[in-house]
């Protein structure tokens, strides 16, 4: 039996979905939230926030990740980064996956990706878990009542997390798939109850569709000036970064905290919601991304609470440290109305250098901000992983490996085209250590990126005197109004300067060393970057 809103000519038995159970199809928050309770998917938490856990997968199954082989693939996609599968084992997967689903409920989104309408696509979710489906509706953008009766989506994502995948008889890795085929406009995944993997999912088919439009997608948080969507900036980095944090200022207007395309006309929200890591986070720190956990309808996983009260822990990370939080955007006061901003005056890449070398703050040319966004460098700190006991270094290209179908240095390409064309200033910014490595120094004070982000943000910069680093050829700020000087050249905030030297130049062999494989694929100014 199907319930809710659709297009009549658009239903799961139209798509061959035959002999399921109930259909939901587009069920708004208190009916996805009712689900969930029913069928004990999870519990209601303070304020009507969903508490689940997602058993025991509690991060994104990379490796599992597979595109199906075509003439349309072959050529196109990045395979040391995209598993390879056949479209018989693609067939044969689809129509086992199927076949376990007679006979069960299933709960459907019908949405939009993409917050610009020139380069949105529809994407339908047919999810096994109603909290699945409510985590969805609050990632992505819901259409107007009205237009949900004639939507028919560009691609169907099917979620099906009892479905155990046969290695031999579908041509995966594990139990675990995920399975793009891109001719078929299908994305299957299987095996697993983290619902990020929806959120990549899409996240990697824009990253498929928008460089063949000149879009260029990227793995960012932005905002733009109160009052002024012309002047809008974009944070690049990895987990553990700052990304998020920084990029929550309650005087700038957040467009969006993960995923945009840049156009000829600016960027736009590739979402409509959050997807907030929620470890130690509190209300003193960051206000308003704590308020959304007591919110109706947001859905907390994997956090330890109070079964009595259900008060959350977010300090206890026995389940994982990657417990999160997600939203919808409009649960955020100063977010844009319709998550659209101008080309970006200002591009910040973010890292956490835990060998203490980097400054705080340093301006890259459009060749450098290249060499440095496919280098996509952050650290793990020694201590956090058995056996690592030197800081390790971190390089996920474009910032966002996992998510790239095509070749890194298309994206690269893209955006030193677009700093370009629009005169974007890039800036690398440091929230790791200085002082020493992580053991010996200490993290960079959050005041003081803050005061640095500002002053680049408010244009500040342009009198201000730089200097050169030596080992990594970019612009260093020497001064700063309400930062501490010593803070600004890293090598004098340690104790011993010659030890600050070799691991200066360790570091730029790693970076060196990494980029070694991108030489033959990027232009000479960034090849002279690469080799100094």
């Amino acid at each position: 039996m199907d319930h809710g809103r659709v297009n009549p000519a658009f239903t799961l038995s139209a798509q061959g979905f035959h002999a399921l159970g109930n259909v939901y199809y587009n069920a708004m928050e208190p009916e996805l939230v009712s689900h969930a309770l029913r069928r004990n998917e999870g519990e209601l938490g303070q304020g009507g926030a969903l508490l689940v856990n997602t058993g025991k997968f509690t991060g994104r199954s990379p490796k599992d990740k597979h595109v199906v082989v075509s003439p349309t693939t072959e050529d196109t996609i990045w395979w040391d980064a995209n598993a390879r599968m056949t479209a018989e084992a693609f067939d044969q997967l689809y129509a086992d996956m199927r076949a376990h689903m007679a006979g069960k409920d299933y709960f459907v989104q019908d949405l939009f990706a993409g917050a610009d309408p020139r380069h949105r696509i529809g994407v339908r979710v047919v999810s096994e878990l109603a909290w699945h489906n409510l985590f969805i509706r609050h990632m992505l953008i819901c259409p107007e009542a009205g237009d949900l009766d004639d939507f028919i989506a560009d691609f169907t994502l099917v979620n099906c997390p009892s479905f155990t995948a046969d290695p031999a008889r579908h041509g995966c890795r594990s139990e675990t798939v995920i399975a793009f085929n891109l001719d078929r406009k299908i994305i299957l995944v299987g095996g697993t109850e983290y619902a990020g993997e929806n959120k990549k999912a899409v996240f990697t088919l824009l990253n498929w569709l928008m460089p063949e439009k000149g879009v260029m997608p990227m793995h960012c948080s932005a905002i733009h000036a109160a009052g002024d969507a012309s002047d809008a900036a974009v944070f690049f980095g990895l987990s553990g970064t700052g990304k998020t944090t920084l990029s929550s200022d309650p005087s700038r207007v957040l467009i969006g905290d993960d995923e945009h395309g840049w156009t000829d006309t600016g960027i736009f929200n590739f979402e409509g919601g959050c997807y907030a890591k929620t470890i130690n986070l509190s209300h003193e720190a960051e206000p308003e991304i704590f308020a959304t956990t007591h919110m109706f309808s947001t859905v907390i996983e994997n956090m330890v609470y109070d079964k009595r009260t259900r008060e959350l822990d977010f300090t206890d990370a026995s389940l994982t440290a990657n417990t999160r939080a997600a939203y919808p955007l409009s649960f955020i006061a100063n977010a844009s109305p319709d998550g659209i901003g101008g080309h970006p005056k200002n591009i910040i890449m973010l890292t956490c250098d835990a060998f203490g070398v980097l400054p705080p703050i340093a301006r890259l040319t459009p060749a450098q901000a290249m060499y440095h966004f496919m280098s996509g460098f952050t650290s793990k700190v020694a201590g956090t992983e058995r056996g690592v006991t030197d800081p390790e270094p971190t390089f996920s290209t474009c910032f966002g490996a996992p998510f790239l179908p095509r070749r890194p240095e298309i994206y690269g390409k893209l955006l030193q085209t677009k700093i370009a064309e629009h005169g974007a200033t890039c800036w690398l910014v440091n929230t790791g250590w200085t002082g020493g490595s992580f053991g010996t120094g200490q993290r960079m004070p959050i005041t003081a990126t803050r005061a640095l982000l500002n002053a680049a943000l408010d244009g500040l910069m342009a009198d201000v005197t730089f200097r050169n680093d030596p080992y990594f050829g970019f612009d260093v700020p020497t001064a700063i109004a309400g930062v501490d000087t010593a803070l600004l050249n890293p090598r004098n905030t340690w104790a011993d300067p010659a030890a600050y030297d070799a691991a200066a130049q360790r570091l730029a062999g790693m970076f060196a060393d990494n980029f070694e494989k991108y030489l033959p694929h990027v232009e000479s100014d960034v090849r002279a970057v690469a080799v100094g």
